[in-house]
């Protein structure tokens, strides 16, 4: 089983509304770990910012849907995966890999691949990553992810797609 590689102290669970606060400084923190030096620090710094506005949108996103995994290991929350319904219309999956990060103190300890694992396991799925963010770049090949072409521009960076064929 998947979980069996967990360090130990760490588990799995689906992200309910009462974790908004915790799950909203979790993702500051996260996007601190992997974009620092990718993105405008500007843009993290407005982040942190809202922090009372990102608590409110992760409840009212936890209370919509249970899309949301989280990874909770002696010290508080750990990690985060979001997988659900693709956004994309031009992609021939209908999953989409929403989100994946874990705390940098943590990462090469099989919590990103558990995550991973459990949120869309060997399915076909697409994903959107940071370009430069190359780490991230390479554990999503590893999975089967390929770079399809596909861009977007957004305020912190350019945006590419990958996509996976299913298993």
């Amino acid at each position: 089983m998947t979980a069996d590689l967990l360090p130990e102290g760490v588990t799995l669970r689906r992200a309910r509304p009462e974790d908004a606060e915790a799950l909203a400084h979790l993702h500051l923190d996260v996007w601190d770990d992997a974009y620092t030096g990718l993105m405008p620090q500007s843009i993290l710094d407005d982040r942190r910012d809202k922090v009372a506005e990102r608590v409110e949108r992760w409840r009212e996103i936890l209370s919509s849907h249970d899309r949301t995994l989280l990874a909770v290991g002696p010290n508080g929350l750990a990690g985060f995966a979001s997988a659900g319904p693709g956004r994309d219309n031009d992609v021939d999956t209908d999953l989409e890999l929403q989100a994946l990060y874990v705390r940098k103190a943590l990462w090469g300890t099989g919590i990103g691949y558990v995550l991973f694992e459990t949120a869309i396991g060997d399915r076909a799925a697409y994903l959107w990553v940071l370009a430069g963010n190359d780490r991230a770049i390479r554990f999503y090949e590893r999975q089967g992810f390929r770079l399809d072409g596909t861009e977007d521009e957004h305020d912190e960076g350019l945006h590419v797609r990958m996509v996976r064929a299913g298993t």
